[in-house]
């Protein structure tokens, strides 16, 4: 705990002195920390009954720190202009610390509180460093769908309290009651991830968030869902077999009316929001098939989506700073341009649609062989999805990089060094981290 204590006093002293690329390489060395002193291969370690980690709150505990440390590089201009820089570090740290202990909380009561607690940093990101002034809008949106849906997960704890977790195996419930249960216990998840039919809050939260509340929303904050809904369904599997199609197939079907939606968009910003809800309905999809495969596709393709949201949205920021709009109809011709644009556009576009050798093909095809599980509806369901993310990404890539420069650009600015690390490091470990998909096999031997 001593070592944990020292980060956060580190983390404190940063934000007081702003020391932006201080704090950068802190989290650096805190990751490298991390990857010496743990063992992936079968790493399970329990510190007490309320906290642990295992394979899968490390992956993302990882994420969570490289996705950090880019939103303090991509957000570099707040440190120049000092626009109240202290104070966004500062929020932006303390939502590191929150997802540690989400990651590393096993007492469901412990998750919940640190579950809606990750939505304070988030709130005061888009509210305090938004655009546009329809950000209030968008912060009441968050926080009705996510806090609502939650609440009966909250009294299905409470309820469950005082009993041994087995006991659940041994109520005596109605068909319409357990229902009921099951869809409390991962409504809120869903939400969160968010399931076709409640993403409107996503949409709005992108488009008012700054490029690094969108970077950590996309990033990590969505795989809270996934992480939560892999949590719970180890108490309720036994529930999964009889009601989880109902969200199978909107999440995954959901996936396909997205997709098409996401061919008639004109603003960049809600085409990758909406190609992220597109994605992580297949990890619905997966999830809910409670299959060693389907568990396994699911993480890989949370990791991947990570970085792959990530850097779309770095790449739309960059777009809507040298043209000062999202718009396709203003946005084209960056061919012409900027060539090292075009390219980080065209590697992250075919990252996008699964191409390899993008962590996001293995991930496709692990959560393609579980969803087929679910026979000839998962055949359909998966095909139209992958032709459809294909379809989406082409879309994107060929609108912004082809056509006519806009007539009304006075100038253009170059990329900058720090753009194309920023770039390069959403890049790299999305492509190489295929070569470690022996770790995510040896998980999936292990469950």
């Amino acid at each position: 705990m001593l070592k944990y204590g020292c980060f956060v006093l580190s983390f404190w002293f940063f934000c007081t002195f702003n020391l932006w690329w201080e704090a950068i390489c802190g989290l650096i060395l805190m990751l490298l920390l991390f990857m010496m002193g743990v063992s992936f291969f079968n790493y399970f370690s329990m510190v007490s009954y309320s906290w642990g980690a295992d394979f899968i709150s490390l992956s993302l505990v990882f994420l969570s720190i490289w996705i950090v440390m880019l939103m303090l590089v991509a957000s570099i201009k707040v440190w120049w202009v000092q626009i109240e820089s202290g104070l966004f570090m500062g929020v932006i740290l303390s939502l590191l610390i929150v997802l540690f202990f989400i990651f590393f909380a096993y007492d469901l009561l412990m998750f919940y509180i640190f579950f809606e607690g990750s939505l304070i940093p988030m709130l005061i990101l888009i509210f305090g460093w938004g655009a546009q002034p329809e950000r209030l809008i968008s912060v009441l949106y968050l926080l009705m769908y996510t806090v609502l849906a939650s609440l009966p997960l909250l009294f299905l704890i409470f309820s469950l309290y005082g009993y041994s977790y087995s006991t659940i195996y041994f109520f005596p419930l109605s068909e319409e009651v357990n229902f009921i249960v099951f869809s409390g216990f991962i409504m809120g998840f869903l939400v969160k991830m968010p399931l076709f039919g409640f993403h409107l809050w996503l949409l709005r939260a992108h488009v008012e968030a700054p490029v690094s509340g969108s970077m950590v929303l996309a990033g990590v904050l969505l795989k809270l869902g996934g992480y939560g809904m892999i949590r719970v369904l180890s108490l309720i599997g036994f529930l999964n077999k009889a009601y989880g199609l109902v969200y199978f197939v909107l999440g995954v079907g959901g996936g396909i009316v997205i997709g098409c939606l996401c061919l008639i968009q004109v603003d960049t910003k809600l085409l990758i929001a909406y190609s992220s809800v597109a994605h992580m309905g297949l990890v619905v999809g997966g999830i809910l098939t409670l299959t060693q495969w389907g568990l396994t596709g699911s993480l890989i393709m949370m990791a991947a989506h990570g970085l792959c949201s990530s850097g779309l949205f770095c790449l739309s920021h960059l777009m809507y700073e040298r043209l000062g709009g999202r718009s396709l109809l203003l946005n084209r011709g960056f061919m012409s341009l900027s060539p090292p644009l075009t390219l980080f556009c065209f590697l992250f576009c075919s990252s996008n649609m699964a191409s390899p050798p993008s962590l996001n093909m293995a991930g496709e095809i692990f959560l393609s062989v579980s969803i087929l599980s679910w026979g000839s509806l998962g055949l359909g369901l998966i095909m139209g999805g992958c032709f459809l993310g294909g379809a989406y990404s082409l879309y994107l890539f060929s609108c912004t990089q082809h056509g006519n420069v806009y007539s009304g650009m006075k100038s253009f600015k170059i990329m900058t060094s720090c753009e194309f690390m920023l770039l390069i490091l959403h890049w790299l470990p999305l492509n190489l981290m295929i070569l470690l998909l022996e770790m995510f096999l040896l998980y999936l031997n292990s469950l």
